[in-house]
């Protein structure tokens, strides 16, 4: 029995719907593991130092976070850029390709203009070569991922300035 990507695809969107963190099915010599990644990362204002705090204050009490002065009440959401980013998500578990061969050019370099649909990397999964197209049209303005590394389900693996 071999899996499809759609079937995998829709067995991850069920295992995320709920409480069981990792799913393995066998079927003669094909295994296919699924893990949700608990090391999830959320995007939340955080007070940053414009430099690190020297205190004359005993040990005891620098372990009470709330007598440790901040001098700078700037946040990451501050930062952000206005533009509206898209983000394009592995669906997979695999290793991220950045061109459709070893001696070929990369699909895409940042500052390139995408259309919708268009492949941007790969992802292999399970020796299957899977396309990942833009999520939507506009300018590559961050690849996250080197070419080869492991990848997550549902990791950043670049983001799109949308048209």
């Amino acid at each position: 029995m071999e899996f499809s990507l759609e079937q995998v695809r829709e067995l991850v969107t069920i295992l995320n719907k709920t409480d069981i963190t990792e799913l393995t099915l066998e079927s003669g010599d094909v295994r296919l593991s699924i893990r949700k990644s608990e090391n999830r990362v959320a995007a939340t204002p955080v007070a940053i130092p414009a430099a690190p705090v020297v205190s004359t204050v005993p040990s005891t009490a620098i372990e009470q976070p709330s007598q440790i002065p901040v001098t700078n009440t700037t946040t990451i959401a501050d930062s952000l850029p206005s533009k509206k980013l898209t983000e394009i998500t592995s669906p997979m578990v695999g290793t991220f390709y950045r061109s459709p061969g070893p001696d070929e050019s990369a699909f895409v370099e940042i500052g390139d203009a995408v259309k919708k649909g268009q492949p941007v990397c790969i992802i292999e999964a399970m020796k299957l070569m899977n396309e990942i197209e833009s999520e939507a049209s506009g300018k590559i303005v961050e690849i996250l991922v080197e070419n080869t590394q492991p990848v997550e389900y549902g990791q950043v693996l670049m983001r799109i300035e949308a048209n």
